[in-house]
């Protein structure tokens, strides 16, 4: 039966309520699905696309700053106690110009003369004609590079270059040296070191100061001057660890420049000149006795001659004001040259030899640095002996010098001279000399600068204490002796608690007239050199130079007291 609208009873109306209901039901929970699956796969896709992005994003990477250990043109930079550059290691880039691959030299010419107005293009102009290849700018600037190879053109070859650079100049050339034009090094620790600075990506850091080294070669300059000397050399060394805080030889070169240096007065005379240094010998005489018990400080030698024979050589003292009764002491402190062969004597060639060699003076020495001069091998008899004993007749390195005081003054124990920063504290030390020695030795040597009977007053710097030997010895020459002379002061300080062993070395000095000598220990002064000897040379340099480094130890490394 066929219903009419108007009739549809209450349930066919809610059957259709129903039906509908459900259906929108349906669409509702179909709509939220679909949408919330829209929005997590527009993220999906935003944060797809950004990870692609960042994979392929172009880094820029410094390459001064982080150079390839692979990179055979690299090395690793040098640097002071405090950080400060002795050597850097720079890219640079030279524009080379192929002129075969020029297609417009017109328009080249123009563009280049916007980037460089200052050159001389009738110059280049030529050098494109006439020749293959030319380069156009050496260590040309960021700004240029980037406006040449906007131009696009082939001809112009950008070739990178690593640099090494000595920011310091002169002041280290002596200790880090030179290198080729392969970056091979040379000669210094440039050479020794090379394997090390080709492949390390930190900075080897040395022991040396850059104040400290300023300070001194600027004296030792100063005072070359003034004594007109040939060259000079001084060492500053903790007599504790070997660490040298300055070593500087003069003359001196820029290693900028890349000199090639055969003249032997360029040689490092504090490590590769080997010298008779005369009288600072006598420090290890008087220590070889004590060592050996042989001696006291207080043992008198009574009846002393002004001079003795050595197979028909007349051995004399400097001084003929010297007394005949002296102690062992006073013979140290006033320079005996008869008095420390007698005491050489009591100890015999054999075992006189073997404390030279025991404390390194007259033994090859290992150092960081290549250039040091092998030692020769001394034949000790009566006469050999006799002029070891205060200096003549044994020659040794100041390396090697700094090294038997640092002994001497350190309480006996054996020490390694060294330029490279070493992190290790607890090294065992062996102990090379008895008890009581050093004391005994450092006592003397503070009397040598502050008494009178002294040879080393103009070194008595107030409040640091100095110790010291003075040294005068004639250079041998054709088989025998010349005028000209080897001045050494050999110095530690402070006596009350030794830390430092501070050589100066003046190589064939001359008298100078017009300098004015201020004594330190007594009022007044004194123009002109008196004597051509240490005392009045290396002595005076040395004290110049403790006045004006000894406040810097004071501040930066030491109390002294």
């Amino acid at each position: 039966m066929i219903k009419s609208k108007s009739n549809l009873t209450i349930a066919d109306h809610e059957n259709d309520f129903t039906y509908k209901k459900k259906k929108t039901g349906l669409n509702i929970q179909f709509n939220r699905v679909a949408f919330i699956f829209f929005i997590f796969f527009i993220i999906y896709t935003i944060y797809s696309i950004h990870l692609i992005k960042l994979g392929t994003r172009y880094i820029k990477v410094d390459k001064t700053s982080y150079p390839s250990v692979h990179d055979k043109l690299y090395r690793a930079d040098i640097v002071d106690i405090n950080g400060n550059y002795l050597a850097k290691t720079v890219n640079s880039i030279d524009i080379g110009l192929k002129t075969s691959e020029v297609i417009n030299q017109k328009k080249l010419l123009l563009s280049l003369n916007l980037i460089f107005p200052d050159k001389d293009f009738n110059e280049i102009e030529k050098k494109i004609n006439q020749k293959k290849f030319f380069y156009l700018e050496k260590k040309v600037s960021e700004e240029n590079y980037e406006k040449l190879m906007k131009l696009g053109d082939k001809s112009l070859k950008p070739e990178e270059k690593v640099l090494r650079i000595y920011p310091q100049k002169n002041l280290f050339s002596h200790i880090i040296g030179q290198i080729d034009n392969d970056n091979i090094g040379i000669s210094g620790l440039e050479k020794s070191l090379n394997e090390l600075l080709i492949k390390s990506r930190k900075p080897v850091k040395l022991t040396v100061d850059k104040d400290l080294q300023f300070l001194i070669r600027e004296e030792l300059t100063k005072y070359q001057k003034i004594f007109k000397s040939k060259g000079s050399a001084s060492i500053l060394m903790d007599i504790h660890n070997g660490n040298i805080l300055s070593l500087v030889s003069l003359p001196d070169f820029d290693p900028n420049k890349r000199q090639n240096l055969t003249d032997i007065n360029y040689i490092n005379r504090v490590t590769k000149g080997t010298y008779e240094l005369g009288s600072v010998f006598k420090a290890f005489t008087f220590a070889s006795a004590l060592d050996e018990k042989l001696i006291k400080p207080e043992t008198e030698f009574l009846d002393l001659p002004k001079s003795i024979n050595c197979y028909g050589f007349p051995i004399r003292e400097y001084d003929n004001k010297i007394p005949s009764d002296l102690t062992a002491e006073q013979i140290f402190i006033r320079s005996g040259n008869i008095g420390s062969v007698r005491i050489a004597q009591k100890v015999g060639p054999e075992k006189f030899k073997s404390f030279l060699e025991k404390i390194g003076v007259l033994t090859d020495i290992q150092f960081d640095i290549e250039e040091v001069a092998p030692q020769k091998n001394y034949n000790f008899g009566k006469c050999k002996l006799a002029t070891a004993s205060f200096g003549h007749g044994v020659a040794t390195t100041i390396l090697q010098l700094a090294k038997g005081y640092a002994i001497l003054s350190n309480g006996g124990f054996d020490v390694k001279p060294t330029l490279l920063q070493s992190s290790s504290e607890n090294v065992v030390k062996n102990k090379l000399l008895n008890d009581g020695v050093s004391e005994q030795v450092v006592d003397a040597l503070r009397k040598i600068v502050s008494t009178e009977e002294g040879t080393a007053k103009f070194a008595d710097v107030e409040y640091f204490k100095i110790g010291g030997k003075t040294g005068t010895a004639d250079q041998p020459k054709d088989g025998a002796y010349s005028e000209a002379k080897i001045n050494t002061f050999a110095s530690i300080f402070p006596t009350s608690n030794p830390q430092y062993v501070f050589i100066v070395m003046l190589d064939t000095p001359q008298k100078a007239k017009d300098y004015y000598y201020r004594y330190r220990h007594r009022k007044g002064g004194w123009k002109g050199t008196l004597y051509n000897t240490a005392g009045w040379t290396s002595v005076e340099v040395a004290g110049k130079i403790i006045d004006k480094v000894g406040p810097i130890l004071a501040t930066k490394y030491i109390e002294i007291k």
